[in-house]
């Protein structure tokens, strides 16, 4: 069993998410366990189970849709984007090892250039240079900066043309662990302070091991967001996370609204931790990656 997430460049379209996640389900021995949409960040995360078969195929079925609804020339997001399908990472499950995991990415990328005509970047760990190990850094210029990009020394994709899809960019394939995508939402509409709270706690910025951190302004809000990307929530727990935000939005005399986490997460993470203390918005059963798999069979 081998779990799938990929991210699309798109969060307000209803009908093109309900096709997406359409196409996803007609793939037999797939399963849809959870899609996630955020109208600021313009972006949906879909969550997919199942064999190196199915997984396969619903990895394709869902960038066969999104390349032909998505034109990220006419794009507009919080959320940084290199492509329509912007990442589809592979996370070994039952049986499942962090081997077979890269090569699916491999695979899976390869198949996408070929049959789509788009430039495929590995990162994590199926990347193939250290420079591509990290997500932030093939992502770095977004859409708009590729063409230039993948002109320097360095940066050809490891599958597909040498030049961007006019309308579907790039798209970044690899296998990692699980993480938790974990947004804070502060009482402020003041990006200065969510900037600064998310540089304080990122691991590149001096923060927590393990964090990754950016500020997003959610307009139809008029709040900020310190959004975050877990990577080893048992070295550096969700709810220490949260104290850290917590204590360094205070320093500007900004209080927490409540945090959400994006998509599923593994039982482990929220081990003795209530929805009251993380002031999340949901946290029912259904959240649970382990619950998901089993309501899903």
């Amino acid at each position: 069993m081998i779990l799938s997430v990929p991210n699309v460049s798109e969060g307000r379209r209803l009908d093109v998410i309900a096709s997406i996640a359409g196409a996803i389900r007609r793939v037999p021995g797939a399963r849809l366990l959870d899609s996630s949409s955020d109208v600021s960040h313009n972006r949906s995360v879909f969550t997919i189970a199942g064999e190196r078969g199915p997984i396969t195929g619903a990895a394709m079925a869902l960038v066969e849709r999104a390349v032909a609804d998505i034109d990220l020339r006419t794009h507009r997001g919080e959320h940084p984007r290199l492509g329509a399908v912007d990442v589809v990472p592979f996370v070994p499950l039952a049986g499942a090892s962090m081997e077979d995991c890269i090569t699916l990415a491999r695979e899976v990328g390869a198949a996408i250039a070929e049959r789509f005509l788009i430039p495929v970047y590995l990162y994590e760990e199926a990347a193939t240079s250290p420079a591509r190990t990290h997500l932030e850094h093939i992502r770095r210029g977004q859409f708009e900066g590729l063409a230039a990009k993948m002109m320097t020394p360095g940066w050809a994709p490891d599958f597909g043309p040498p030049a961007p899809h006019p309308t579907a960019g790039a798209t970044i394939v690899g296998a990692r662990m699980p993480l938790i995508a974990y947004n804070i939402n502060l009482a402020t509409g003041r990006i200065e302070v969510a900037r600064r709270v998310a540089s304080a706690v990122r691991s590149s910025g001096g923060g927590l091991r393990y964090v990754k951190a950016m500020a997003v302004t959610l307009h139809h809000r008029g709040i900020v967001q310190v959004s975050m990307n877990l990577t080893n929530y048992r070295e550096t727990p969700i709810i220490q996370v949260f104290e850290t935000v917590k204590r360094e939005a205070a320093r500007d005399g900004v209080s927490i609204l409540e945090s959400e986490i994006v998509g599923l997460v593994p039982a482990a993470a929220l081990d003795g931790i209530t929805a009251r203390e993380l002031r999340l918005k949901d946290l029912g059963s259904d959240r649970i990656i382990e619950n998901t798999l089993k309501d899903a069979r």
